[in-house]
């Protein structure tokens, strides 16, 4: 179970991370939360700090919410994201070894993902809409099982289509279609 104290931790190893790394970051926030419950740990700079800690169940997985604002984000998402997801998993690392707890690390830069996961939602609906009128499926192009993950969950309500994902490795993609 994460503390106050550990979220505090969390923010003063991200800032010591990316001082190291030249840097500058405007704004980090870090919140935590339990699988389980909405419970909110908050400690963010150049904000209000606000905290409200509840037990969580044993078994459930802490995840800790990493906010970045950055001037020039690009050099640290990279292409289609995956810088981000190695600063993620290198910063995971770090504070699990550091705090000596495990729990997952959510990180994300000028709300690139949080705006990724918009774009995919429409996208889904749109071309499932597009599928529904024109009774013709829609291939999209390969993307990752976590963006893969968004579009069937995002169309899995719908009576009219499904999806499906194909294909290998790197190749994998969706297809839409008529149920």
């Amino acid at each position: 179970m994460l503390e106050k104290k550990d979220i505090n931790k969390v923010k003063d190893t991200v800032e010591e991370f990316f001082e190291k790394m030249t840097i500058a970051a405007s704004g980090i926030e870090v919140s935590s939360s339990s699988t389980e419950k909405n419970s909110q740990d908050v400690a963010s700079t150049g904000s209000q700090v606000k905290a409200s800690i509840e037990e969580r169940p044993e078994g459930h997985l802490d995840v800790v919410d990493l906010n970045i604002k950055l001037d020039e984000p690009q050099i640290l998402i990279g292409q289609q994201g995956q810088t981000l997801l190695e600063i993620q998993r290198l910063l995971r690392t770090i504070l699990n070894k550091k705090l000596q707890k495990v729990f997952y690390l959510n990180l994300d830069i000028n709300d690139y993902k949080k705006k990724k996961i918009e774009y995919l939602k429409d996208l889904a609906k749109d071309l499932a809409d597009q599928v529904s009128l024109t009774k013709e499926e829609k291939v999209l192009l390969p993307m990752s099982s976590y963006e893969r993950r968004i579009i069937h969950s995002e169309l899995s309500q719908r009576t009219d289509v499904i999806t499906e994902s194909q294909g290998e490795g790197f190749d994998r993609h969706i297809v839409i279609k008529l149920k």
